[in-house]
């Protein structure tokens, strides 16, 4: 018999003190794997679709006396989008502080917009703009959707500003599904804290002190948050969706715009079904790029044959990216369930632990259910919908709704990964092949032979563009190198990269800073 060393902790027999013990324990595994610590005494509104989310931010700005942050990856110059700069311009012109963030490419079609703001007073910041040194910069967007009204109430969603989200009655094209929270506490400090790093990553003089001398730290309420900010490369929101699908034990469900796990994550998902979990994924009915709607599907095969559910939406659009977990923690935010968001992106999400707000989840997701159609393994094995969309239309005795021809840019990034993954199967064999993917990989082998055609028959047509962008790529480095050569010599060096550093506090996680 083995006896305990001296000075050994004795085993702990009272159950309160285990499960006590055993929570924070938890609490530091989400804390490890999301990069952020949690924010207790919060109160949190769940906001659904344009119709809850834009009326609320709205309000909010309106009300602003002191400062307003204001972050959108997309806004139009349509009469959302006027409305909203309209609203932002007014506040800043009562000596309001509004500071502005959109990325540049995600807001390309509100340009016009950004020269009113500034006359009006608002500080503008253009994510991420081309520079002839970063040829590749642009892969990194800011996909962050937040708003920060005087440090009090912040909004968290995935809704840019496009009234493609109010929907067109005329056109039959029905309001986007999509999701926001509206937060009161102290974790409001913690977005104003993933804003101001980007406003620092986006150049120019660093942000100064807010009007308000500290962000509020009422107790306000008896929810847990845990805002999440995503960084390129850092992976937070993937460690901790990852995680959270390895410790559900009786509930997952799972909404994303567009869905493309990787195999880590799929396995996950298939672990979890496997060990009894209601594991469920409702996404989009329908691709504004019909070439990837078999290929998204083909990648259903797996989750299926492991007792997933998945279910389309028959809606215009489902732009949502939510989940929730046995009825006690949900996530809302801006990320996708695919590697653009996880590991490209800056997105920014809120977990909350909380029985009540998770259960106002679970009801809606239930409700979002009535209008989906489950997609299901035939008797040849073949991935398909359990009903045709013209027959659900007919049951429910209301006309089809129009999908929407937008939501490129995600279909494409999620498109981009699907397409990389089918090449690289097919190269490595790591796994087996469906016919949804044969369509694909037939297309992409007469792209490449007629490429090696091109290039045997007129090498320069080629040769040349090669050329240009190895030339451009060597110059961006050289310039790299004396930027960083000369920071050397002059002191402190200047990180003009958009990858962040650790953030010296604990349980927290520096989103960027122009100082490296």
């Amino acid at each position: 018999m083995v006896s305990p060393s001296a000075g050994a902790s004795p085993p702990i027999t009272d159950p309160a003190t285990a499960a006590n013990n055993d929570a924070q324990r938890w609490d530091r595994a989400f804390a490890r794997a999301a990069g952020s610590a949690p924010s207790d005494f919060n109160a949190v509104r769940l906001l659904l679709d344009a119709g809850e989310n834009f009326p609320a931010w709205l309000e909010a700005i309106n009300k602003a006396e002191r400062y307003i942050l204001f972050e959108s990856y997309l806004i139009l110059n349509d009469p959302l989008g006027r409305l909203f700069a309209e609203a932002l311009a007014a506040r800043a012109k009562d000596g309001v502080r509004v500071c502005a963030i959109f990325d540049w490419l995600g807001s390309w079609g509100g340009r016009a917009l950004w020269a009113q703001l500034r006359e009006a007073g608002v500080q503008m910041r253009s994510f991420n703009p081309p520079r002839f040194d970063s040829p590749l910069a642009w892969l990194s967007r800011d996909h962050r959707k937040s708003i920060i009204v005087d440090g009090n109430v912040g909004f968290v969603s995935g809704l840019c500003i496009d009234a493609a989200w109010e929907g067109d009655p005329e056109k039959r094209m029905e309001p986007w599904r999509d999701t926001g929270v509206e937060i009161r506490g102290p974790a409001v400090a913690d977005l104003e804290h993933a804003f101001v790093a980007i406003w620092n990553i986006c150049g120019g003089e660093a942000m100064g002190a807010l009007p308000a001398a500290i962000v509020t730290k009422e107790k306000v309420g008896d929810v847990r948050v845990r805002v999440v900010a995503g960084v390129p490369g850092i992976g937070g929101t993937y460690r901790l969706d990852l995680l959270v699908a390895s410790v559900a034990r009786r509930q997952l469900w799972l909404t994303d715009a567009y869905f493309v796990g990787t195999s880590a994550y799929t396995q996950a998902l298939r672990a979890a079904a496997a060990d009894g979990v209601d594991v469920r994924l409702l996404v989009p009915g329908a691709s504004d790029i019909p070439a990837l709607s078999p290929l998204s599907r083909a990648g259903y095969r797996p989750l299926l044959e492991s007792g997933v559910r998945v279910f389309e939406w028959n809606g215009t659009m489902l732009h949502a990216k939510t989940a929730v977990a046995d009825g006690t923690w949900a996530r809302v935010g801006s990320t996708n369930l695919n590697l653009a968001s996880w590991m490209s992106n800056y997105e920014l999400d809120v977990a909350i632990e909380n029985a009540a707000f998770a259960q106002a989840m679970a009801t809606q997701y239930e409700m979002d259910l009535d209008r989906a159609t489950e997609i299901v393994l035939t008797s040849r094995n073949r991935v398909r919908r359990s009903e045709p969309r013209a027959e659900v239309a007919k049951e429910s005795g209301t006309p089809m709704a129009r999908r929407a021809a937008s939501g490129s840019a995600g279909r494409a990034a999620a498109g981009a990964v699907s397409v990389g993954s089918a090449l690289g199967a097919a190269l490595t064999n790591r796994r087996t092949l469906g016919a949804a993917e044969a369509g694909l990989l037939g297309t992409m082998a007469v792209i490449v032979l007629g490429f090696v055609v091109v290039a045997a028959l007129w090498p320069r047509v080629i040769a040349w563009p090669l050329a240009v962008i190895g030339g451009w790529l060597a110059l961006s480095w050289l310039l790299k190198s004396l930027s960083l050569w000369r920071g050397g010599r002059n002191g402190p060096e200047v990180d003009t990269a958009l990858n962040p550093r650790p953030h010296s506090q604990a349980g927290r996680s520096d989103h960027g800073d122009p100082r490296g």
